[in-house]
Order: structure tokens, then sequence, then C-alpha cells
């Protein structure tokens, strides 16, 4: 078995031309007030790499373009569309006015384990918190759901990008699996 090289594996990548005219999974996710840029840019390559459809930027996050996010993003900020709006309860409510299940990925008293978690029928939104204070109370309360990656050593907690990265991939699985797709890509 031969590792494929780098130009091997870009003839089997999609263009960023062609990127804008795939269908995408059905998830956006609101990034509020993250402090790092490379966390920052992380999401924007694992949403690139999950396929999904937007990223929301909202409270002081910073956004591209920016050489610490573009270190991180390798790019991806320029095949994933992405929106800035200050205010991360406007971004939820016209998330929600457009049918968008909200999800913050929190520990809660209503938490549920994301593996147990059963995927709605409609579009979601997975909420990312501070890497410090995590997902803002006002935003909980305005969240449909509360989901939980569990923890089995010492720490509660992971980075927001690797939690992030976890979760999405589960939930693309969950849909892809619920719609049965079976190709590589959508």
């Amino acid at each position: 078995m031969k590792k494929l090289n780098h130009s091997e594996i870009l003839k089997q990548r999609k263009s960023v031309t062609e990127m804008k005219q795939v269908n995408r999974h059905p998830f956006v996710v609101l990034l509020n007030n993250l402090r790092s840029m490379h966390n920052v840019g992380s999401v924007f390559r694992t949403s690139d790499s999950a396929c999904i459809e937007k990223v929301y930027i909202t409270g002081y996050t910073a956004t591209p373009p920016r050489e610490e996010i573009d270190k991180t993003a390798l790019g991806a900020t320029e095949t994933v569309e992405w929106e800035y709006i200050k205010s991360a309860t406007e971004c939820v409510q016209r998330l929600k006015d457009q049918g968008y299940f909200i999800c913050g990925l929190e520990h809660t008293q209503t938490s549920e384990n994301f593996y147990n978690f059963h995927l709605p029928d409609q579009k979601l939104c997975l909420i990312l918190g501070n890497e410090v204070f995590g997902v803002d109370q006002e935003l909980l309360d305005m969240c449909d759901a509360h989901i939980e990656i569990p923890m089995y050593g010492m720490k509660h907690s992971l980075n927001v990008s690797v939690a992030y990265g976890i979760s999405i991939f589960e939930l693309v699985k969950k849909h892809r699996e619920k719609q049965k797709i079976i190709n590589n890509f959508t």
C-alpha cells in the first residue's frame, strides 16, 4: 500500500469554485466570543472538511482575513460561507426564524450525551462559546437542546475547536445515516 502524495490527494479534491456549488450538510456553526484566532481558523478548516453550510461569527470573535486565522484555516475561509453579526442573540433569533434547530455545545443540567442525541428533521445550528466561559447563558436559554461530549478522564472539557470537530462529524454521520447517503461527497 502506497501513501498518497500531496498532488495525488489534490487530484481527488474539488476546486474552490466547485466547492461553492456542492450540496452541503444542513448545519451551521455559531462562534460566540472565541478569543483565539487559531481556534477560529480550525473551525473553518473543520467546517470545510465536514462540508457544512455556514459559519456565523458573533461578539468579539475575530473575522477573516487575518494571518492568525488563515494560518490554521489553510484556505477554508474561501470555501465556507461566513457572516459576522455582532449580536449573538440576534443571530440565533434570525436562525430560529429561518427554521433552524438551535443546539448549544455545553455542559448544562439538561445536556444530553451527543452520542444519544436524536437529530431533528430540520437544519441545525451548533453554538460554540468562549474557551474559558463556554456558551453564554442567554444563548443557552434560546437553545432547543444542549449536547455534551462525554468526558472519561479528570478534565471536564476539550479545546473548543477539538470539541467542534468531534461534534460536527458525529452530527454529519447521523445526518448521512438518516438520509442514507453512502457516497464520499455530497
